[in-house]
């Protein structure tokens, strides 16, 4: 008889199928990867998918809703009541993003469950927070990473970040992005987007300011023999609406809705002969890392983040003129080269494969931390620590294991 599955729960996400962003692909991938390997549970939000869409599993994983929404103040909530949830039955709680994490100590305190924490970039530092939620977030960051067992940062600037402010030692696992495959446009594809028919730069994100959405913009509105497409909810914020209604009559510019399509996000990416990345704040985006897949060449806004990511291969700016100027001058021979160390980047470091691998030793390095703990206490027990230390034992005293880079 087998032994039974270690049960995970997947916390913070929207929810599977995964239909929003990089942390409800990462819960899809991991069911879909590591799904043998573990009994997953994840956390749904009732909210994005209609009682008439509710799936009680998801490729073997248990789907489990709640009325609240995972993203803006509501998730505080969503995140903690997921977080009560899972401490009844899971025996490791992978939690993305920090919203809950005031829940932790609870869970650390009456329970021995696991805990790993995704921090999800320095979320405090967002421009669309106001002060109160930027002091909560601030707090919660640092609860996150005390009492979690691991956090895990999805780029290597945010382990600086968190090394210097907390003196841990996080966990490095960025996102895949090669679920994003090339597409060739057909025939009807022309009809409903003519751009198809021009070399155009193309940029997907959430539009908020911390993407430089307006920059790119600008830069572009002075270039008016040169197309630019950009994906985004433009609708969701005053900050989009405004830029909708102050560049819809831009001929070379075409501002379009959130698109879910697959097939369409990556025909249109795929076409593109230039991605424009403007995030500034957060780590390793996965928007970024899918034009990477995609062989794109890339031209992102100057910060650690994006030079991290892109090992400092790809061209950058930091202002509208910058930008402008780069569209202007830059060489096809350039991008060419840009777009094959984009792809070998990718192909090395943002597979799934290698992603899900890396959560899959990290699940069983917090699992042996508590055996090394118990293993620990057993031998204490038979013989004194002199005595244990001297056959060699040492490495027991201290159970949490490292990586070397």
């Amino acid at each position: 008889m087998s032994a039974p599955k270690i049960k995970i729960a997947v916390i913070g996400t929207v929810g599977l199928p995964a239909n929003y962003g990089g942390f409800e692909t990462l819960a899809d991938q991991l069911v879909k990867n590591l799904g043998g390997n573990y009994e997953f549970t994840v956390y749904c939000t009732s909210k994005r998918y209609p009682s008439k869409n509710r799936k009680k599993t998801f490729m073997g994983a248990r789907l489990v809703y709640l009325p609240l929404n995972a993203n803006g103040m509501q998730s505080v909530l969503y995140d903690a009541l997921s977080i009560l949830h899972a401490a009844f039955y899971a025996d490791v709680l992978l939690v993305l993003g920090v919203a809950g994490a005031w829940m932790l100590p609870l869970v650390r305190l009456f329970t021995g469950k696991k805990i790993i924490t995704s921090i999800d970039g320095i979320e405090w530092k967002r421009e669309k927070w106001n002060p109160v939620a930027k002091m909560y977030l601030w707090l919660a960051e640092k609860i996150a990473v005390k009492y979690s067992h691991m956090d895990i940062s999805d780029n290597e600037s945010i382990q600086d970040y968190t090394a210097r402010r907390y003196g841990t030692l996080s966990r490095v696992v960025e996102y895949g992005g090669n679920q994003a495959v090339p597409v060739k446009a057909a025939e009807e594809d022309y009809k409903h987007f003519p751009f198809l028919k021009y070399l155009y730069a193309i940029k997907v994100c959430r539009i908020e300011p911390e993407n430089n959405v307006n920059l790119v913009l600008e830069a572009f509105k002075n270039i008016p023999n040169r197309e630019l497409v950009i994906v985004g909810n433009w609708n969701s914020s005053t900050y989009g609406r405004g830029l909708k209604m102050e560049y819809a009559t831009s001929t070379n510019i075409h501002l379009l809705d959130p698109i879910y399509d697959e097939r369409i996000i990556n025909m249109l990416r795929s076409n593109a002969y230039v991605y424009l990345h403007g995030h500034s704040a957060g780590g390793t985006n996965p928007s970024l890392v899918e034009a990477m897949n995609l062989g794109l060449p890339v031209i992102a806004y100057g910060v650690s983040y994006n030079r991290t990511t892109t090992e400092n291969k790809a061209l950058f700016f930091t202002s509208s003129e910058e930008l402008n100027g780069l569209i202007r001058s830059v060489k096809s021979e350039d991008l060419q080269r840009i777009s094959v160390e984009m792809k070998s980047i990718a192909d090395r470091r943002y597979t799934w494969q290698v992603i899900t691998t890396r959560y899959d030793a990290l699940i069983k390095e917090v699992l042996q931390q508590a055996l090394n703990k118990k293993l620990m206490g057993q031998l204490r027990e038979k013989m004194p620590e002199k005595k244990l230390l001297s056959l060699g034992a040492a490495h027991l005293k201290y159970p949490q294991a490292f990586y070397e880079k």
